[in-house]
This record gives structure tokens, C-alpha cells and sequence, in this order.
């Protein structure tokens, strides 16, 4: 292993490490709002843009985790399969576009809502947790708290997204989310943002697991597609919670 990839485990291990011990509580937190809503019959969704988008998309339909999370899908905008991949940063920064998606999907009062921004700063997070909080909805934010203060927000309100969220998680990942330098190299590279929010969103799902189980209720996991009886596992998981799986087809409907 070169000293630079040995560095780069290394930096993504001390942010995973500070994020394990300071942000505990916040963590805790998210994760009774989780159990709470899956538990309550509610519906649950996250959404990041952009490269915020993976952390995202990690808890939603996969070994290990709970069935009723759901990607919140805005046109252009989550991923970087867009082309050409400049205009998705763009459309971030268009004003009105995640309040629309957000009116326009099945998502009510009393539902969670997950946000992933690194910078908190783009027009789309802050406006998409704000309208969520005023139509009822519980709105966890896992950004940096390093970048408000450091650089200036993109909505014209001038607040970033952590000012709109019930719970933040702090990812405290540097400005610029670059963990490693060399001389000779014009830039930081070597991002972990990815790495730490991901595991952030994990540490809160296997909390909520252990909270429902504590209480008595069977938390609804998928198994792996890949071990013996996991496909008719998930199968009939996601016919009992069809009534909040939004990437499914409901039973019986012609694919």
C-alpha cells in the first residue's frame, strides 16, 4: 500500500471515529425519529444531490435494511448519470424545483425526511427541508457544519440547511472535501464525505433496528437476494409494506 492510500484510510477514520463519539446523541436522536416513524405506519425518504445523493441511495432497498426507506427522486438532480453532469449542479441551485418534487410525491405530515448536503449551502437542500418542516414533516440534515460561516449560502434567504432541519448530523468533514495533499498537486483530493455520511445514515438505521426490536416490533429488514429464500423474503416484505414503498410496483400490477 502506497503512503497515500495509507493516509487516506487513516483520514477517513479519524473523521469516522469523531463522528462516532460527537455526534452520539444527534445519532440517537435520528434514530428514535426513524423507529418512531417506521413503527407509526409513516413513510420515510431521503434524499441527497449530486454525489450527496449515494449516502442516500445506500439505505434504500438493500441487504440489511428497512424496507419502507425511500429515495426521493428529483428529475435531474440525484446522481451524476445527468449529461452533461454540470447541468445537475446547476439545477441544484434552481429555485422552486425540490418544493415541486416534493408536492407533487406521496410524501404527508408526520413523515421523516432525511437531507444529505455536504455544504448545506445549495438553493434545492435548504428549500426542500424548509417546505418539508412546513408541510409536517420531520427533516434529519447530515452536512458539515465547517461550511456554513466559511463560505456564503445559495439561497436567497441566506440560510443554509442545517437552519431547517429538526436534527442535525455534523459529517465534519473539512471544506472542499479533500483529506489529502501533495506538493505538486494544485488541489486537495482523496474526498470522504461519501464515506462518513454513509456510515452516519447506517449508525441511524441499526439504532432504530435495535429501538424497535426493544420494543417488541419484528423491524422489517431485507435479506440478501444472494442467500437461499431471500428473494421470497423481500418479496413478502414488500407486499406488507406496500402501502409505503414508493420503487416498487404494487403487488399484482403488471411490470
Amino acid at each position: 500500500m502506497t503512503d497515500l492510500a495509507g493516509q487516506y484510510f487513516d483520514a477517513a477514520l479519524t473523521l469516522l471515529r469523531r463522528v462516532r463519539d460527537e455526534e452520539a446523541a444527534n445519532v440517537e436522536r435520528a434514530a428514535e425519529a426513524l423507529a418512531d416513524a417506521v413503527a407509526g405506519g409513516r413513510r420515510v425518504f431521503a434524499f441527497g444531490a449530486g454525489h450527496s445523493s449515494l449516502p442516500a441511495q445506500d439505505v434504500v432497498y438493500r441487504a440489511g435494511g428497512l424496507v419502507p426507506m425511500n429515495l426521493l427522486c428529483v428529475p435531474g438532480v440525484t446522481g451524476v448519470d445527468v449529461v452533461p453532469a454540470p447541468l445537475g449542479s446547476a439545477l441544484e441551485r434552481v429555485s422552486g424545483l425540490a418544493t415541486a418534487t416534493l408536492d407533487a410525491g406521496p410524501a404527508r405530515s408526520g413523515d421523516l425526511l432525511f437531507v444529505v448536503s455536504l455544504s448545506g449551502r445549495n438553493t434545492m437542500p435548504v428549500e426542500l427541508a424548509a417546505h418539508a418542516r412546513a408541510r409536517g414533516l420531520t427533516v434529519v440534515g447530515l452536512t458539515s457544519l465547517a461550511y456554513p460561516g466559511a463560505v456564503s449560502s445559495r439561497h436567497a434567504s441566506g440560510t443554509y440547511l442545517k437552519d431547517h432541519c429538526d436534527i442535525v448530523l455534523d459529517t465534519k468533514v473539512a471544506v472542499g472535501d479533500g483529506e489529502l495533499a501533495l506538493e505538486g498537486v494544485p488541489t486537495t483530493f482523496g474526498p470522504a464525505s461519501t464515506v462518513v455520511t454513509a456510515a452516519l445514515m447506517q449508525a441511524v438505521v441499526a439504532s432504530a433496528v435495535g429501538r424497535l426490536a426493544d420494543r417488541g416490533a419484528e423491524p422489517p429488514l431485507f435479506r440478501s437476494g444472494n442467500v437461499d429464500g431471500g428473494t421470497a423474503w423481500n418479496a413478502r416484505l414488500l407486499e406488507q409494506e406496500a402501502h409505503r414503498v414508493f420503487y416498487a410496483f404494487p403487488a399484482g400490477q403488471d411490470r
